[in-house]
């Protein structure tokens, strides 16, 4: 039998996986990188939910992860349809070198 492991545990691992995320979308040009942190920061939270859900015995916080979960994955087709586009009139995704509202 596999020994249990604490609550606290999962706690600490989602907020390193948090923090990376953050560093990344603080630190990164590349708007890609930089929405693979965003869905880095996401997952975190999702484990935050599940770990809550499982220590209360609920299902909530499962239910909110399914929610999540769709909408990550409309905001990574939106997304990355923007970014061929971003890359198409620039030739850039870095965040730094093209500014749109300037026409």
């Amino acid at each position: 039998m596999l020994p249990e492991i604490p609550q606290s545990l999962y706690y600490l691992l989602s907020a390193v996986l948090f923090t990376v995320g953050a560093v990344g979308v603080i630190t990164r040009r590349n708007a890609i990188v930089i929405f693979m942190c965003i869905e880095l920061m996401l997952n975190a939270v999702n484990l935050s939910f599940i770990t809550s859900g499982n220590f209360l015995n609920s299902l909530d916080g499962t239910i909110f992860v399914i929610f999540i979960m769709a909408v990550a994955a409309a905001e990574a087709a939106v997304g990355l349809g923007i970014f061929v586009l971003i890359f198409r009139l620039k030739g850039t995704v870095h965040v730094d070198e093209f500014n749109l509202l300037k026409g």
